[in-house]
């Protein structure tokens, strides 16, 4: 590609660079014994799901989290007597020899983040929880009575930051996209720019006392959301002359599979381009559990910035703050309005039976002489120089090489660039082309500007590849080329585990952005069932493609009120048919209705043994008991029409 010089709008700067690897500078702060931020590695962290009040099992789970790896433990707060019990707690883990430092998690209690600031290490408060109101009420402010509110704001918010400063404190000022405040959402809507300026009111607040020791979140269950988020908030305190530390995570990400790669989509697409100084990946699962996802994430950046040299971009023609589909020609079902395609790759293999299509969602039955088709199907299948002497499903598509189509004309044909550049003989409709985003030139694409019939399928072997991919997507916008592109990845040496979160960090920074028109995943050793269900799980991560139901479910802490663990699964196992439906499952109120506000139903703990069930952001039934509530829940689905039997979906 041709080296152009870098020159990023500051109206859309929020990274050192797009191209050339480096972490972004922050302000060093001290949480206890221990640094973040600045040159600093990337710290880990967790959560306990405990009782705060039962010191023994809190410090047995704060044991387990940091022998896990965990950096800083943080614990709940909800009260004066669960703060005033930190004391016990870091007593006991100091006893043990364990000097990990504590967070207490702060929401609605001002007097009980004064106690516990004096205690732990660090308080973390949620601007919209924190002597602000959130009620699902719009409230038409003047700027007379807006300011009177952050005048009330700041007397009440004061103390803790003079408490903070006085005992060395750090304070996390941590905004979540489901609990913005009534005020905020009023005048800024449930937008990335309202989760930017709810935590910049407090940290002006902290700014005013010559306070500093703060680290800053910008959390929501949707990636984009909390990827735009933040690079938002980086590019305002850039304009304010602030660079405090990032505390990147994605809210609600669930469990399993759905949880690591919702994680990785959100939390990877930051940290590759330089941001973020401390991770906590949130998983419906035990706290150390977390642990090794959030290690996974972060390693990769050790050594990134030895990377080869990716040429710099003149003004950069995206919209980092918000989200715009790249404009693509239809080619067959690939670009434009179609979701985006994947590719399955059996290449590597002598021969093609039936029974090698059972791993991308195609089942054949002997019996009834028919093909079952999954939810998730692939929707291409590149065979090399195979020959396919079978009846495949009508809406599989087979992709050969370029040599064995033009003897045999089945399928489409894949080549090289130079290739499509020199052959007369192409495919009429539809020739996927294969393209590295470093080994080609401006002079090059200028020969396909005008094409119609290709599919560009984008590879990279650079280590810092997403990067070098967006940059060829930066490109094409600016020569005015619409050709659709799968974005084409292959690794070599990884377990399932880092396959998974890598290709979401990868293929999904670029999704999230809204560039691809599909994608096709290598693993070498990874079961063809596993790159297949990472496929689709990054496309409904990056909501993309919606190929199955999506759970927003919190990962538990002292304040929830049932076994969160156990009742995602019970809710997963009868629902998990309802294609498209996103339930949210939350432990308490204090994140329950805001952060599910982008579910189709809601179930939120509201008080021991009873529960909550919302439709959208509206209370529909009250304290059902827990053992009535997942049937409450799936005759809610039904009232509302969303319902349908599973023998129904096969």
């Amino acid at each position: 590609m041709p080296a152009l010089k870098e020159n990023i709008d500051q109206i859309k700067s929020y990274c050192n660079s797009l191209t050339a690897f480096s972490r972004y500078k922050t302000r060093e702060v001290s949480i206890g014994n221990l640094k973040l931020g600045g040159k600093n590695p990337i710290r880990i962290q967790s959560m306990t799901t405990t009782d705060t009040m039962d010191t023994l099992a809190t410090v047995e789970q704060s044991i387990r989290m940091i022998e896990a790896g965990c950096e800083l433990v943080r614990i709940t707060a909800p009260s004066k007597k669960e703060a005033e019990n930190l004391r016990n707690i870091r007593n006991e883990l100091h006893k043990k020899g364990y000097f990990t430092p504590l967070v207490a998690d702060i929401h609605f209690t001002p007097n009980a983040a004064e106690i516990a600031a004096r205690i732990v290490e660090k308080v973390r408060v949620n601007p919209g929880n924190y002597v602000d109101k959130k009620k699902f009420q719009e409230i038409e402010y003047t700027d007379v009575t807006y300011n009177a509110e952050l005048d009330r704001i700041r007397e009440k918010f004061t103390p803790l930051v003079k408490i903070c400063k006085e005992h060395g404190t750090a304070m996390r000022i941590g905004t979540n996209h489901g609990s913005l405040s009534d005020r905020i959402m009023s005048r800024y809507g449930d937008t990335p720019l309202g989760m930017v300026e709810s935590a910049m009111e407090f940290l002006r607040i902290c700014e005013d006392e010559s306070y500093h020791n703060i680290v800053l979140s910008m959390k929501a269950s949707n990636p984009q959301v909390m990827a735009q988020a933040y690079r938002l908030l980086v590019n305002k305190m850039e304009a304010e002359g602030m660079n405090y530390p990032l505390h990147l995570g994605v809210t609600e990400a669930g469990d399993g599979e759905d949880g690591r790669i919702k994680s990785a989509v959100g939390i990877g697409a930051l940290l590759e381009d330089g941001l973020g100084d401390t991770i906590r990946v949130s998983l419906t699962e035990e706290p150390e559990e977390e642990i090794p996802v959030a290690y996974q994430l972060a390693e990769r950046y050790k050594t990134r910035s030895n990377h080869a040299e990716i040429a710099p971009i003149e003004n950069p023609p995206f919209h980092p703050f918000e989200y715009e589909k790249r404009h693509t020609n239809e080619c067959q079902n690939i670009g434009n309005h179609n979701v985006p395609a994947v590719v399955a790759d059996l290449a590597h293999l002598s021969e093609i039976k039936p029974a090698n299509f059972f791993g991308f969602g195609y089942n054949y039955s002997v019996p009834l002489d028919k093909w079952n088709i999954a939810d998730q199907a692939a929707d291409y299948v590149f065979v090399g120089d195979n020959n396919i002497d079978f009846e495949i499903p009508g809406t599989l598509r087979v992709i050969t090489n370029y040599q064995t189509w033009k003897q045999t004309g089945k399928g489409y044909p894949f080549m090289d660039f130079q290739t499509y550049l020199e052959r007369e003989k192409l495919h009429s409709a539809l020739n996927f082309v294969e393209i590295n985003a470093q080994n080609i030139s401006e002079q090059m694409l200028q020969g396909i500007k005008n094409k119609t019939n290709a599919v560009l399928v984008l590879t990279t072997e650079n280590n810092h590849g997403m990067p070098e991919q967006r940059r060829f997507f930066f490109a094409l916008k600016q020569l005015g080329i619409e050709l659709p592109i799968i974005i084409k990845r292959s690794y070599s040496n990884t377990s399932d585990e880092e396959f998974r979160i890598y290709s979401a960090t990868d293929i999904g920074a670029l999704l999230l952005d809204g560039y691809g028109d599909g994608l096709w995943l290598k693993g070498e050793g990874i079961a063809q069932k596993f790159i297949l269900s990472t496929a689709f799980g990054i496309l409904q991560a990056t909501r993309t493609r919606i190929s199955k139901t999506e759970y927003i479910s919190c990962p538990s802490c002292g304040r929830t009120l049932f076994d969160l663990q156990e009742t995602t699964a019970k809710i997963r196992k009868v629902t998990n048919h309802l294609k498209g439906v996103k339930i949210g499952i939350m432990g308490c109120i204090v994140n329950g209705p805001g952060e599910m506000a982008d579910a189709d139903y809601g179930y939120v703990g509201s008080g021991p043994g009873k529960i909550t069930l919302y439709k959208e952001k509206e209370v529909v039934r009250r304290s059902i008991p827990t053992e009535e509530a997942v049937d409450a829940l799936i005759d809610l689905i039904k009232e509302y029409g969303d319902w349908v039997e599973p023998k129904d979906v096969a």
